[in-house]
Formats: C-alpha cells, structure tokens, sequence
C-alpha cells in the first residue's frame, strides 16, 4: 500500500492573475470615470444599449465591458447580449453612485486620473529612489499641483474622504472619546474625520485645520452634512505652525506622506499641543509588526515611493517607538475598516 503524500500540484494560476490584476483594476477605474454605476443608480435596471447610448460607448465594446463587470463581481445581469438587463450590485449602488453621501469613487478617481499612470513607473523608482508624479514631469511636487490646480485639489480631497470615510467611523465608534472635550484633526482636509467624530459625541467640539486653500472645501462639506454648528475649520501650515491645543490631535493619513526627520516633527508638535492625558491617534494603513500580512499597507508605502521618495508607511512597533522617544508614555493600536488602523499614543 502506498502512504506517500500525496504532492500538491503546482500551477501558474495565482502568478497570471496578479500578473494580469491590472486588466481588472482598469475595468472598475473606467467603470467609475465613465459613469457607469452612477447611471446604473436608484436600483435601476438597463439595457446594454440603453446604457451605450447614456454613456456614449462604441458598438465593440459595450458588451465585454458589461459583462467583465459583471464576471469581477460588480454588476448583476439577467438575460444575455441583447436581451440582457443590468443593474448595480448593493456594493456599488453603494458606495460608487456619485450622488450618494456614501460614495467612494473620490479615490477611484484620483486611482485612474494619477496613480494608474505613475505607478507604470514604479520600476523606476525601485531603481532610483525617485518620485515618479508630477514633479518627473512638471518639475513641481504634488502638492504644488494640486494647490496650483483647483479642480485637482477638490479632487484629491475628495478621494482621501473618499478611502477614509470608513476609517473614521470606525474610529468614532471604536475609540472612548467620552474623556475628552476637544479635537483638533490636523491636515483634516474636507473635515471628514471631525463630522463624523462630532456626530457620535455630541460633548466633543471639533476642529479640522488644514491650509486656507482647502478650507472653503471643508465648509461646503460640514454644512452639507448639518455640522456647521459643531465643527470648526482653522488654517495652519504645520511646517511653520504650531499646532492648536487640543485634547485629542489626530492626523488621517498625514505622516505617510513624509520622511522619518518630518514624522517626528509633526509627533513632537502634536506632543507640546496636548495636555497630560491627552492622545495622539493616527489613522494609516499601518503595516503589520511582522511585515508579513497587510500587503496593501505594504503597496501603500510603494505609492508613497511613486509619490514622494522618501516618503513611507510603518508599523504600529514603528511608531510606538517614535511617540515614546518623544515623550508619550503608552501605545494601543485598533483596527478599523479593512487594512487601515488607528495607532493612538497618550501623553
């Protein structure tokens, strides 16, 4: 009798699909940037045609478009080719219909119109250690392009609300704010962070700062929400500001974006604003200890590459020993939506 183990066969299969992973990932960003799932909206059902002529598609592609959308899981159909009736699947009615509250396609976007591109090049910044945005082809950073270009900067701050929003619910819910009486949210960009902390704890004041030029953006948004009597905005440059004291200092998404010298400036600033007993909480797509598991957390520090340079993301042990090398005293790490958590430090 033989006993061998039986060998498991190996295959190509998971090399081609990630190999191929963009073939996927461009479907869902055109989806998004032509419309598709916005025409799609109020549980609608269409037609192929109907939706060809809504969104002006040529004749060779309507269908293979639809029905790859279909076959990844983000539209659902009945019928087939001409007689086939499409509509959105309760994700997408969702979360990338333009006209709900709740919509996410802000990073989508942002993905197509600038990630997508840069990231072609993502060999040549292993390579060099550059930048490979705007600044490889305007000579001017990202930040200056999107500050110089009003329509890219609304964009911009509306994909980081739009890959946040579920971060900082999360973090509303989850984090015991019943102790303190002030936040202050730091680069708060739209105000996303403080509306939805506001909106859960009725006892906390809240202010979101961030440079004048992304304030009249941050007011639209509070008073669209109904929080205009709760949340603040404040304009600061926190290279050259201090910063304004507050119980609770967070930054969403704000320290990936720099190099280690500027992390632990932002942490020591965010140190001499709060007061004994105060917390610092940073909300990233922290990477885990182990560097072995959260692989978009992982991809996210490539992207700062791409971005920045020397820009990168980190681990929760990363920045517990950054924040008590400044002065904090204790680290908890929480997990929120998907791979992000919030990393708080307390003074």
């Amino acid at each position: 009798m033989n006993t061998a183990p039986e060998q498991k066969q190996l295959t190509p299969a998971r090399i081609m699909e990630t190999a191929t992973a963009f073939f996927a990932s461009k479907t869902l960003l055109s989806a998004v940037k032509l419309g598709v799932f916005t025409t799609l909206s109020g549980n609608q059902s269409l037609s192929g045609k109907e939706i060809q002529k809504a969104l002006k598609l040529h004749d060779r592609s309507v269908y293979d478009f639809l029905d790859a959308l279909v076959a990844l899981g983000f539209l659902n159909r009945t019928g087939l080719l001409e007689t086939a009736e499409y509509s959105n699947t309760p994700e997408t009615e969702i979360f990338l219909d333009k006209n709900k509250p709740s919509y996410i396609g802000g990073f989508v976007e942002m993905a197509n119109d600038r990630l997508y591109p840069f990231w072609g090049d993502l060999d040549e910044a292993l390579l060099t250690g550059q930048p490979q945005n705007e600044i490889k082809h305007t000579g001017r950073s990202m930040f200056e392009e999107l500050y110089a270009k009003p329509e890219r900067l609304k964009q911009f701050i509306n994909a980081m609300s739009g890959i946040s929003t579920g971060n900082f619910m999360a973090l509303a819910q989850k984090f015991d704010f019943s102790r303190y009486s002030s936040l202050c949210d730091i680069g708060g960009a739209a105000g996303v962070l403080s509306v939805e902390v506001a909106r859960q704890h009725p006892k906390i004041t809240c202010t979101t700062a961030d440079l004048p030029a992304v304030e009249p953006i941050a007011k639209e948004y509070i008073a669209a929400q109904g929080m205009s009597d709760r949340v603040k905005t404040a304009n600061i440059d926190f290279f050259t500001d201090e910063f304004p004291k507050a119980d609770v200092i967070t930054m969403g998404m704000i320290l990936h974006d720099w190099d280690l010298p500027n992390k632990m400036m932002l942490i020591k600033k965010a140190y001499d604003a709060l007061p004994t007993g105060g917390a610092l909480i940073a909300v990233e797509a922290l990477i885990d200890d182990d560097r072995r598991k959260n692989a978009f957390g992982l991809m996210m520090s490539l992207n700062m590459l791409i971005e920045f340079g020397v820009a990168f993301d980190f681990t929760g042990a990363d920045f517990e020993r950054w924040t008590k090398e400044v002065g904090f005293r204790r680290v908890d790490v929480i997990p929120l939506a998907g791979p992000s958590s919030a990393a708080i430090a307390y003074k």
